[in-house]
């Protein structure tokens, strides 16, 4: 199929933009967005562009979003880049799931996967966090013999690694302590423009761009309900 040069040069502005942005607002560029929007030809253009570089283009609201494939470690994150940046010095692939299941815990706190919108709640203590991490291992620990090799958690090897993170109620910073590493997982998600947090009150927040991810996408009822087995490590029906 021929496509007029406008229109590919309107879907390569676009795309640049994605690349650059990570994401197109209608409020900041009405005439990208438009285009986007109204012109099925360029949407296309859009979408294959994304393809080929290992990503998919989704419009959720009025904002276009670039979303880098689980495997993009070109325009996202690698295991091994990821690994450096939330764990401490010499972390081992258990210290890395370990990191993956505070996030996955702080997904379950906020989002239900229920009703017209999946959020439950505007905002979380840090120590609230704390505690739940804790209580799902514990959880998924008394599962464990039944349910690991199917569900591929290792409970007992990200328990430990949990328990060997000192405590410091002085809420010291380091890697190598459970406040620092969730406070270090925390800045990490707000550099992504998922949560707002602020340290000072130990306060998380929610952004408008993890809603609409996990309201249109992410986490739909059959989704929730295998992340919480996941979680607890009990099998799934």
């Amino acid at each position: 199929m021929a496509y007029e040069m406008d229109t590919i040069r309107a879907s390569q502005e676009i795309f640049y933009y994605l690349l650059k942005h990570h994401e197109l607002k209608e409020e900041e560029e009405q005439g990208l967005y438009r285009a986007y929007t109204e012109q099925e030809e360029v949407q296309n253009l859009v979408k294959s562009q994304g393809e080929i570089a290992d990503s998919v283009i989704e419009r959720y609201g009025n904002i276009i979003y670039l979303i880098p494939r689980e495997e993009n470690d070109i325009l996202g994150f690698s295991k091994g880049q990821l690994k450096s940046i939330l764990c401490k010095s010499g972390a081992t692939d258990k210290d890395y799931y370990l990191s993956q299941f505070v996030i996955l815990t702080l997904l379950v706190e906020f989002y239900d996967g229920q009703g017209s919108s999946s959020k439950t709640r505007e905002y979380m203590r840090t120590g609230e966090l704390m505690n739940s991490i804790s209580s799902y291992l514990k959880e998924g620990m008394e599962h464990k013999e039944e349910e690991e090799a199917q569900e591929g958690i290792a409970f007992a090897d990200m328990l430990r690694a949990y328990e060997a993170l000192k405590s410091d109620e002085r809420g010291s910073r380091a890697k190598t302590t459970k406040e620092g590493f969730l406070h270090n997982i925390l800045i990490f998600l707000e550099k992504q423009g998922l949560i707002e947090y602020v340290a000072q009150d130990e306060m998380i927040k929610t952004t408008k761009k993890l809603d609409n991810f996990m309201d249109w996408n992410l986490l739909n009822q059959n989704n929730y309900e295998r992340v919480l087995k996941i979680l607890r490590g009990t099998k799934d029906e």
